[in-house]
């Protein structure tokens, strides 16, 4: 929680707090408005605007291309043979957290039956299972099962339980893994584990690790020159149950996997994301995850860049891990689920003040990294909110204005045909994001029809409407929220299996 000195910080960060939503916001409105005014202009924009962004879908796909095949390349390599070769790998310890919250005991197992199941030693993992007071009876009946199939296949299978209602908390995962991380650190202490020896995971409940997941991981932690200052970030495959979701939540679940598998290309871009691993040094140094925000998985990040002045990153992974596809009982709950999930990942936007504040304080870090961080949140959360609206859906007003003023000029006329030729252009991107959605597909049930396979392809026409649906109004939302101070709290996605 952010203390301030005096009345008056508060008010400043306030208004930090509101600059996303007042952007966000103005930029509709200036569209609106010169629409009308000057629909030249506002047709011009827009032009240049596809152009931009036509050309950025083209190199994303050249990343897409590329972080593919890595990923392939990866998941071939026998990584325990590897990290083996190092003389300390036996001293390396795997402090893996698995929050849970109301979910059933099936979400569990799946999780636990692909920690057994890994490529590497279980002797050197401490697995904590945390639990929640608030759902105490389901969380001790689960806990007592998971401990009684699994208890005896880890070094150490702890389970914790995090009290409802404690001050200062926003009830949440960050919370619950803070309390868990504190009540492991005591345990490590016992046992006299020095922390530059482990390596903590923060996975979601429905996390499924990749077989090589953590071979992949102690090799990268054993070569690199500086372990304690930089997280791990794998790539997440929604993909444990996306034979049985609905056909708008498996495109927005691969958007979101294409978008970070591309973000693995350019690591100065990168914060931590849900499922990621890091020194464990480095938390007990921070003290943990906060316990007071919502967006606790890429705080650390920014809590440890802060801590080491700036002397902190993200390394990639190229190794996935598996975990759920929003879903429900309907497609109505399941489009609901998908809504907030959105929207509290859009309420990232909230780190974007604690930078300016926190950047503003410290005189370390080297202002280009300043700059770089606050511009690739900044702009990235911007075009989040924006940019599917003003292609799909503002860029055609000035048209409309245009015409219905009886605008001759050449612009005027030939705009729709432009805007047009700049769409089907984008198409060839849809394209291969389709064609490459069915080599991530785990295999086929079977008791899923073959002609599946030609659903899986013909569903990217959806795309556009993910886009506004569950990209820019959960943003927006998010946005505006942050704007009116009417802060988000966590909202738990419902895991369903079938």
């Amino acid at each position: 929680m952010i203390k301030f000195k005096k009345p008056s910080d508060y008010t400043k960060y306030r208004l930090l707090e509101m600059i996303p939503g007042i952007l966000t916001w103005t930029t509709f409105a200036l569209a609106i408005g010169l629409s009308f005014v000057k629909p030249l202009w506002v047709i011009y924009f827009i032009i240049v605007y596809d152009l931009l962004w036509l050309t950025r879908v083209v190199y994303l796909q050249f990343y897409l291309i590329i972080s593919f095949r890595r990923f392939k390349t990866a998941e071939k390599i026998n990584w325990l043979e590897r990290c083996s070769g190092h003389e300390r790998w036996r001293d390396i310890f795997h402090l893996v957290m698995l929050p849970t919250y109301q979910e059933g005991i099936e979400v569990l197992r799946t999780t636990f039956e692909s920690l057994k199941n890994i490529n590497y030693p279980l002797d050197r993992f401490i697995v904590v299972l945390a639990t929640e007071e608030k759902d105490q009876e389901r969380a001790r009946e689960n806990a007592a099962i998971i401990q009684k199939e699994y208890g005896d296949k880890f070094f150490k299978l702890l389970v914790t339980e995090h009290p409802a209602n404690l001050p200062g908390e926003v009830a949440g995962k960050g919370a619950n893994s803070a309390w868990a991380g504190r009540k492991a650190k005591g345990f490590i202490d016992a046992q006299n584990i020095p922390y530059e020896n482990i390596i903590v995971s923060s996975f979601d409940i429905d996390t499924c690790v990749h077989r090589e997941y953590f071979g992949y991981l102690t090799n990268m932690y054993l070569t690199n020159p500086n372990p304690t200052h930089t997280s791990y970030q794998p790539v997440p495959l929604f993909n444990n149950n996306i034979w049985d979701s609905p056909a708008l939540m498996r495109v927005v679940a691969n958007g979101t996997t294409f978008w970070l598998m591309t973000e693995q290309l350019r690591p100065e871009r990168l914060f931590t994301f849900s499922s990621h691993s890091m020194s464990f040094k480095a938390l007990v140094d921070v003290d943990f995850w906060q316990s007071d925000i919502v967006t606790e998985d890429s705080r650390i990040f920014l809590q440890c860049f802060l801590e080491y002045d700036g002397n902190y990153k993200v390394t990639p992974m190229y190794i996935p891990v598996s975990m759920d596809t929003v879903s429900g009982s309907n497609l109505w709950e399941s489009l609901k689920n998908q809504y907030k999930q959105q929207r509290r990942w859009a309420w990232g936007v909230e780190h974007f003040p604690y930078m300016l504040w926190f950047f503003s304080k410290n005189k370390t870090i080297p202002w280009q990294k300043k700059i770089r961080y606050i511009w690739n949140l900044g702009e990235g959360m911007y075009s989040w909110a924006t940019a599917p609206i003003l292609i799909f859906l503002l860029g055609r007003l000035p048209l409309a204005v245009a015409r219905a003023q009886q605008e001759t000029s050449s612009l005027a006329q030939n705009a729709p045909y432009v805007l047009e030729m700049l769409m089907v252009a984008a198409m060839i991107g849809l394209f291969l994001m389709a064609v490459f959605s069915t080599f991530l597909l785990p295999p086929r049930p079977k008791q899923i029809k073959r002609a599946k396979f030609i659903e899986m392809i013909i569903q990217w026409v959806l795309f556009p409407i993910t886009m506004i649906v569950f990209g820019s109004l959960p943003a927006i939302d998010a946005q505006t929220k942050l704007m009116l101070g009417k802060y988000l709290g966590f909202q738990v996605t419902k895991k369903v299996r079938k």
